[in-house]
């Protein structure tokens, strides 16, 4: 018989080095929690692997036995398809879960010590449904638009690759810069540029796509059952995004549709799912529930 996927074990203790750009304070007497911050408790996920559901149901179990309402979850990296289910379950249960991205700043002492390290939030997604009631016995559709996306995360600085072009005869660097992309450039006169290069929202979107009937496929895993050691499937709790429609860019066509094709869809309430990767391979996912 074929063995069934290894399983990842929620987030356990271990030792994690203070950020002084976060500011959160070390605390011991918890199984998940690593810190705390003002009134916010403080989990850090693991440098190697990406912050997956285990680690978020972990750290939502301990916030109900120890009465939290307010935690922090830092990752390098997030599993995809992880949000914002894993946002709504929280809240669902009178806790304010808040994903930042911990910048690979954190490693680089001067800038630790410059201030120059932002630990970021999650992109944001707007998105507009276009709902046509069916007649004459016809079935409704709905579109869905892509209103606007933006990024509020840091990758250097400016001031710190101005910095590192001083030593240097010419050149240039790419930065991340409070959600816009800015060319940091110093010519051979040594004359130091700065130049914009995502100047509308759109330029920040690789890829999107659209589920139209999201919660329709549910996420399976394989569990090792207790005395019999049987493995079986068993549900997580979310759901599969399944890709029915995406626009994305190409390096002969650079244009993004903005408006999904129209869908033949049931009458009742259902979940749209729209799921953004940026230029450097983020994915966001929002979901909206609508009426037909």
């Amino acid at each position: 018989s074929c063995s069934p996927p290894s399983i990842i074990s929620p987030i356990t203790p271990y030792t994690i080095p203070k950020h002084p750009a976060y500011g959160a304070q070390k605390v011991e007497q918890f199984r998940v929690f690593h810190g705390k911050k003002q009134d916010r408790m403080v989990v850090v996920g693991p440098i190697d692997m990406p912050v997956n559901r285990l680690d978020i149901e972990a750290a939502i179990a301990e916030c109900r036995q120890h009465r939290v309402t307010k935690v922090d979850v830092l990752g390098f990296e997030f599993e995809m398809g992880l949000f914002p289910h894993a946002l709504e379950e929280a809240k669902a249960q009178g806790i304010a879960l808040t994903p930042k991205y911990i910048p690979r700043e954190v490693f680089d002492k001067r800038a630790v010590e410059r201030s120059q390290v932002v630990f970021h939030d999650m992109a944001y997604i707007g998105i507009r449904p276009h709902i046509v009631e069916g007649k004459e016995g016809k079935m409704s559709t709905v579109a869905v638009e892509l209103t606007g996306f933006s990024v509020y995360w840091m990758q250097d600085s400016i001031a710190n690759a101005e910095m590192a072009l001083e030593k240097k005869r010419s050149g240039s660097k790419i930065i991340v810069d409070n959600g816009r992309i800015v060319k940091v450039s110093k010519d051979k006169q040594g004359i130091l540029r700065r130049e914009v290069l995502t100047k509308e929202w759109t330029d920040w979107i690789d890829y999107w796509a659209v589920d139209y009937e999201f919660e329709s496929k549910k996420e399976m895993i394989w569990v090792k059952k207790g005395e019999t050691g049987e493995w079986e499937e068993e549900w997580t709790g979310g759901y599969v995004f399944e890709n029915e429609w995406q626009s994305f860019r190409t390096r002969q066509g650079r244009g993004l549709e903005l408006v999904s094709a129209a869908r033949e869809v049931s009458t009742g309430r259902r979940k749209l799912a729209v799921k953004v990767v940026d230029i450097f391979g983020n994915d966001t996912m929002k979901t909206i529930e609508i009426t037909i």
